[in-house]
């Protein structure tokens, strides 16, 4: 299994190198510039600036130093908020992505693989439909347009919940934006396990279970929860990272302060450093995501880890 994940790990280090590369000179090349202001800044002060951040070296010599800080760790300076490094801000704005992202992944799972198991336990019945219509929802609906609906219909029509904020990460505060940083993934999850489970139930030793007069729950829980599951946990790591990279959205509708925020006003001031280190940031922990995924995979087929 070890050398299986340093295989795995090996692997992703050209692909985030590719990655990087892009996103600098892309970020680099496009128009404007982090001290462009709607007041233009005397020439002097703008040399002053953009010698103080590199910005006047060749593009080149601005990459290479760019890869040295980031060998050791450092997202660099943020060309906007002063005081701040970028690892500063990532850092305050973590927790919150974490704990919004954290608690729509677990009901995305929970919810997506009971729903899937439910639905292929009553396979092309009234409650099969059911589900299958509640979760399409998820699917056909947007994010940043389901959410208004929510917020209009519980929060400001019943006023059960509250439209925005973080209230210390208290669920009646967090109950919105999870509902719908989690919904299009429990759709996915529940459609992905209802068929992995009928296959694994229509099997030949499922069958031969029933034939030794296992109870039905026993049959599900102990021997076709496993390898049912085995799609489900190879849409795990994709998953994460779209609820991570998602809540950017979210967070800005609800407003949470999380790393979302920081990166879309980082994107509407031009800084350059915080958006380039939000990109890598969340590229670094999806590839961690999908190397417990493999890792969790392997586990489940054995099979994986010689190819």
């Amino acid at each position: 299994m070890i050398a299986f994940a340093v295989r795995r790990l090996l692997t992703t280090i050209p692909v985030l190198l590719i990655a990087i590369t892009a996103c600098f000179f892309i970020l680099r090349l496009a128009p404007g510039g982090p001290f462009d202001q709607e007041r233009a800044l005397p020439p002097e002060v703008m040399a002053n600036l953009r010698a103080y951040y590199h910005l006047d070296d060749p593009l080149i010599y601005q990459y290479l130093r760019y890869l040295g800080r980031l060998v050791q760790f450092d997202l660099g300076p943020s060309f906007v908020t002063k005081d701040f490094s970028v690892a500063r801000q990532i850092a305050i704005g973590l927790p919150y992505t974490l704990i919004l992202g954290g608690a729509a992944f677990l009901v995305a799972v929970v919810g997506g693989v009971a729903a899937g198991i439910y639905g292929a336990l009553y396979q092309n019945r009234i409650p099969d439909y059911g589900i299958a219509g509640i979760v399409m929802i998820g699917l056909v609906v947007p994010n940043f347009l389901i959410a208004p609906i929510l917020q209009l219909v519980f929060g400001v029509e019943l006023g059960w919940l509250p439209v925005g904020g973080w209230g210390n990460g208290s669920p009646y505060y967090l109950t919105l934006p999870v509902i719908v940083l989690a919904l299009p993934h429990v759709a996915r999850i529940s459609r992905l396990m209802r068929g992995s489970m009928i296959e694994t139930l229509n099997a030949n030793f499922i069958k031969t279970a029933r034939a030794k007069g296992i109870g039905r729950r026993r049959i599900i829980l102990r021997h076709a929860l496993r390898p049912a599951l085995t799609p489900v946990v190879s849409y795990l790591g994709p998953a994460a990272g779209y609820l991570l990279t998602g809540s950017i959205v979210v967070e800005q509708i609800f407003g949470i302060p999380g790393i979302g925020r920081y990166f879309i006003n980082a994107a509407l001031n031009r800084d350059y450093g915080m958006v380039l280190g939000t990109v890598i940031f969340y590229m670094a922990l999806i590839v961690l995501l999908n190397l417990l995924v493999d890792l969790a995979y392997a586990w489940l087929d054995p099979k994986v880890r010689t190819r």
